[in-house]
């Protein structure tokens, strides 16, 4: 992953956890995360309405500007197994499973690279979104990257 990846992975982080304490939802179950745009997508049982989108990009944004610390603790993966969505990990994890966390808004099993503090990244906006057959797709971009 290049440089610019700890920006937005960290950011998909906070978008994560903003998503599950708004809608109730899950974490993403697809993410591309790149420099100029990414995109995560959400199982949801409705569309929500722009005011809640425009709720999102805001707390997303209240949370970046907390200057969190971003951390790592490793557990294991019986623990993970227990405590953590690990869906997403490669088989290739081990047994070693790292947990990022981000200040106590999120933590989660990640592999990802991360910004050391949330005030690192720029502001998030929302640029689309769509919602089709129970799948939310959020687009979205960092300013002064």
């Amino acid at each position: 992953m290049k440089d610019y990846d700890k920006y937005m992975h960290t950011t998909e982080h906070v978008l994560n956890q903003t998503m599950i304490r708004t809608f109730g939802c899950g974490r993403s179950v697809n993410a591309h995360i790149e420099k100029k745009k990414s995109k995560c997508d959400y199982l949801m049982a409705q569309s929500p309405t722009e005011e809640q989108m425009a709720g999102v990009e805001q707390t997303v944004n209240e949370v970046l500007r907390m200057n969190l610390p971003v951390t790592e603790s490793f557990v294991t993966a019986e623990y993970a197994e227990k405590h953590y969505d690990t869906g997403k990990l490669p088989e290739s994890a081990g047994n070693h499973i790292r947990i990022v966390h981000v200040g106590d808004y999120d933590d989660c099993c990640c592999i990802g690279p991360h910004v050391s503090n949330t005030g690192e990244i720029g502001a998030f906006r929302i640029i689309s979104y769509e919602f089709n057959e129970g799948r939310l797709r959020v687009r979205f971009k960092l300013d002064e990257l």
